[in-house]
């Protein structure tokens, strides 16, 4: 894996029939669908791809399966981030098993932890990791931020890079000066919109979860953010915005962008759009608008 890691990274979902059961050809859809539209990697088992939610057995055959199915053509990145710290480095031994080429990690949730406490888990857990670790910054669901002194320190320790999914631009923005002279350590937006200002600003990419259902136009976006295209660039994000008006505007819950990009995905005949518990997939007229909106984004020639 070429470093710095860059470029439109899906947060790929996780397409399912049942809570047991992945959904084998949405599953092959979806990786050629994202593999076609020009990603440069994958990050399975994330926010997104609803890893919490799914057993250890499910995990396990879904990193597989995607392993198999990319074959080495583009980096994939996987989700360990547990309440368990030896589960974590389960999954991390499996991942590298079966041909993974990276690790991601947030901090533990559910119990709040202090900074010098995450210090002290990723300076025992990093050693021990048998792949490239990335961090995953994620304060709305762990209930703590990484302090850019606790990310310079795990960089220290071989982590690769961060995703920054605070929305934060200040803070984004101030990583992005921390780690300027050193060119091998990514800093990648999760924040989808602010990827022309990360690149131009000197970060790598985006893990951008409408490309799951939109790669192309993600992709588009992020080389006229390398090309500094601005006029290219206001178009492009205009197509973003229309994500954010209509698909993730469906719904009153944190959950509905994951749900709405399920959706999607379904209405576009990828893959089935049935959410683990404790979520449930939009149906009736939720349903009918999204299916709506994916019929207009694709008159559009949105792609």
């Amino acid at each position: 894996m070429k470093l710095p890691l860059k470029g439109v990274i899906p947060p790929v979902i996780t397409p399912l029939l049942d809570n047991k059961t992945i959904d084998v050809k949405g599953l092959e859809n979806l990786v050629e669908h994202l593999v076609g539209g020009g990603v440069h990697g994958l990050f399975i088992l994330g926010t997104t791809g609803e890893a919490p939610s799914l057993s250890y057995e499910l995990r396990k055959e879904f990193i597989k399966r995607t392993c198999e199915l990319v074959n080495h053509r583009i980096p994939i990145m996987v989700g360990i981030t547990d309440t368990c710290f030896e589960s974590s480095l389960e999954i991390a031994e499996y991942s590298k098993q079966v041909g993974a080429d990276a690790v991601v990690v947030a901090p533990p949730y559910y119990i709040p932890i202090s900074q010098s406490e995450l210090m002290d888990y990723l300076e025992s857990l990093i050693p021990r990791l048998p792949l490239p670790l990335m961090l995953y910054n994620m304060p709305s669901y762990t209930k703590v931020a990484m302090a850019i002194k606790t990310v310079k320190a795990a960089q220290e320790l071989g982590a690769i890079g961060i995703k920054d999914s605070s929305g934060d631009m200040l803070y984004l923005f101030s990583l992005i000066e921390e780690f300027k002279d050193s060119p091998e350590f990514s800093i990648i937006t999760g924040t989808e919109l602010f990827m022309p200002e990360t690149i131009m600003q000197g970060g790598h990419g985006a893990i951008a979860g409408g490309a799951n259902m939109f790669p192309k136009l993600f992709v588009e976006l992020y080389e006229a953010s390398v090309a500094r295209d601005l006029e290219r660039i206001f178009v492009l994000r205009e197509s973003v915005m229309k994500l954010y008006n209509t698909i993730y505007s469906v719904g009153k819950s944190t959950s509905r962008y994951t749900k709405g990009t399920k959706c999607g995905l379904s209405a576009l005949g990828i893959c089935n759009d049935y959410i683990a518990f404790p979520l449930r997939k939009f149906e009736g007229e939720d349903k009918q608008k999204i299916e709506q909106y994916i019929s207009e984004m694709r008159a559009l020639g949105i792609k």
